[in-house]
């Protein structure tokens, strides 16, 4: 691992675009929830339950369906630039075939809110709200892999161009929705949900319009790359497998741990939403530095140039912990006037901020942690090293969900405690994937020939 200014400009360059486009996502839902907590702290909580338990069902086909980024830069550094819209059409194709295995999960899903023993009121308003999601869940099937695609290539700029646009969509739309404003159906938590399915909607607009400009097609060969290829299938599940595998034990893991949690009551629930919203503000943008760090070491590693990956490695970290060291500051020191942004006059907001500010001193010392994680996820990602983070993550995440179920159901220990043993299992996996990293087993010439091998 070494420093060159060339690759962090190189990689800055990248990932800008990158984490404008993941804040915008971030905007988005900040600000839905900021416009439900408007109604009640119910509504919000209902959102996190409701939006997690989509992506836990989602996160499997779609940490699938993201690999194509890796894929096609791997494809992008080979200089075998045809084969990269056939690792396109492949996703689109498996993320068509995952739509009835979705719908059968948003069928039996339903009633995981009951059985964790949430209350009537905030069961009534998470149901509709996820529901809502999954019967769209392609949408975002699709909008993965087409993203992931402009990432590979290298042209971040056009993911950027086409989330913001879907933000500034969003942000009017969603509030009409919610409060029946312009017109449109006062719609409360639905909105919410249909707002967003709809900006999702028009990136993907925004995407075909990119894909199929005359210069891009003929560079590409697009209109070659619409049919089914075998090898490329073969390679994508073999790699994009363990990587979704991965992704959807860590956030169906988080998921139970968040359900569990919102058993301490509304108020305890309502303080976690708040204090992920303002995590989301800094975990968001660094998946942006994910995605690009994982493009470039692929690119890096299609071009048999192994050398500089470790070059790819510094840049990514000091870009991540000066992000997030410079958000954990300020979560530390401003929490309460943080929490406080979603407190609405005329209600008691003092039980939300008795447990939300320790929250945010534990989540300002964690997010030097997610940096790490996701520099080094992306590295690992890029390099093919997907079985190895399927061991590894999903070690971790059994072991502290089973703590978790004794220190939330069987010992019965208070919310802080639960918080601190959350805390404590990030930052040990940060010090573990840095371990990975940092020995290099990843990167022989004998496991990458096996990772580029069709």
């Amino acid at each position: 691992m070494r420093f060159s200014s060339s690759t962090v400009n190189e990689l800055f360059r990248m990932a800008l675009p990158m984490v404008a486009s993941q804040g915008a996502f971030a905007v988005m839902m900040f600000a839905d929830r900021f416009f439900l907590s408007r109604i009640s702290p119910v509504h919000v909580a209902a959102s996190l339950g409701g939006g997690v338990s989509f992506w836990v069902c989602l996160c499997f086909f779609n940490g699938i369906a993201a690999y194509s980024n890796a894929l096609v830069a791997q494809y992008y550094g080979r200089k075998e630039f045809a084969r990269c819209p056939q690792v396109m059409v492949q996703g689109i194709l498996l993320s068509l075939a995952c739509q009835p295995i979705l719908l059968f999960l948003a069928w039996f899903w339903v009633d995981v809110f009951e059985w964790m023993g949430h209350t009537p009121d905030l069961v009534s308003l998470e149901r509709p709200f996820f529901q809502c999601y999954m019967f769209a869940s392609i949408v975002f099937l699709i909008k993965t892999v087409l993203a992931s695609y402009f990432s590979g290539i290298g042209r971040t700029q056009v993911v950027m161009i086409a989330d913001v646009a879907g933000v500034l969509a969003n942000l009017p739309l969603s509030y009409a929705l919610i409060f029946g404003r312009f017109g449109l159906p006062e719609l409360g938590i639905i909105g919410a949900a249909l707002g967003t399915i709809c900006a999702a909607l028009l990136t993907i607009v925004i995407y075909l319009f990119f894909i199929l400009q005359r210069t891009h097609a003929d560079k590409f060969r697009i209109r070659e790359a619409l049919d089914f290829r075998p090898i490329i299938m073969r390679r994508y599940v073999r790699l994009g497998l363990p990587s979704g595998f991965e992704i959807f034990i860590g956030l169906g893991t988080f998921n139970v741990f968040l359900l569990l949690f919102q058993s301490y009551g509304v108020a305890e629930g309502a303080a976690m939403a708040i204090v992920f919203n303002w995590d989301m503000l800094c975990f968001v943008p660094l998946m942006g530095l994910n995605i690009a760090v994982m493009s470039l070491v692929g690119r890096r590693i299609g071009a048999g140039d192994l050398e500089r990956t470790g070059e790819v490695v510094f840049a990514g970290f000091l870009l991540g912990i000066s992000y997030a060291g410079v958000l954990g500051l300020i979560f530390l020191l401003f929490r309460e006037s943080l929490l406080r942004v979603f407190s609405v006059e005329g209600q008691d907001f003092s039980a939300i901020l008795s447990i939300g500010a320790p929250m945010m001193v534990g989540m300002s010392t964690y997010v030097i942690g997610d940096a790490l994680i996701l520099v080094c996820g992306g590295v690992l990602r890029g390099a093919g090293d997907t079985h190895w983070l399927m061991k590894t993550s999903t070690a971790i995440h059994i072991v502290m969900l089973v703590i978790q179920v004794f220190v939330i159901l069987i010992w019965q220990l208070g919310p802080l405690t639960s918080w601190y043993v959350f805390v404590a299992t990030i930052i040990s996996k940060a010090i573990v994937y840095l371990i990975r990293v940092l020995g290099g087993s990843w990167r022989t010439p004998q496991r990458i020939a096996a990772v580029l091998a069709d």
